[in-house]
């Protein structure tokens, strides 16, 4: 008697932040960068030095235009639901340094991502992530083109504004609207 077997269809494993947590531990990540985001283990490229600059100095431009109120974090987690830990070059969080030591920020004010070209994660992936969060103002700088692309109003999980500013032009964070930034300011 012939039997038959069906053939599932491959399935991706969505990881959840406890699991990560606990590969992370047992050292699975070790010299390694990486992120979660919507369930996958997203490695991250190594970071090269106009990367590292930029991301000093957009903490330098927003610690100027933002108050005591509020907390610059550069490369550090954004608790947005169980699957999705990203690690955002530059955040503006609400808040001082010890109200997150139990747990991470589950917001921010501003998203700020560095990249060269292609730009397709944080157009894409990023984007999604950061707008369906509700992060009202998410800029990505993308140190090839010299530019600043400013990703704002999130509907139904995407940004339903899109700007991109040259390096001349300024921009003024939505929480900080008195504060106008010139993009070149930004640039390596």
């Amino acid at each position: 008697m012939a039997t038959t077997t069906e053939t599932a269809e491959p399935k991706s494993v969505r990881w959840s932040q406890q699991e990560y947590y606990r590969m992370a531990e047992i050292g699975l990540f070790d010299d390694k960068r990486v992120e979660l985001i919507e369930g996958e283990i997203v490695e991250m490229s190594p970071m090269l030095s106009p990367h590292a600059t930029a991301i000093i100095l957009v903490g330098e431009a927003l610690h100027d235009a933002f108050d005591r109120t509020y907390l610059i974090r550069a490369q550090l987690p954004l608790d947005l639901s169980q699957y999705s830990l990203p690690e955002p070059d530059v955040a503006v969080i609400l808040g001082k340094v010890r109200d997150y030591s139990a747990a991470h920020p589950t917001s921010a004010l501003l998203v700020v991502e560095i990249s060269k070209s292609p730009l397709a994660f944080e157009r894409g992936l990023k984007s999604r992530l950061y707008a369906s969060a509700g992060i009202a103002d998410y800029w990505i700088l993308d140190l090839e083109h010299k530019v600043l692309e400013v990703q704002r109003n999130p509907v139904d999980g995407v940004y339903s504004s899109r700007q991109t500013l040259s390096k001349e032009q300024s921009v003024s964070p939505l929480a900080a609207p008195q504060t106008a930034i010139v993009v070149a300011d930004l640039l390596p």
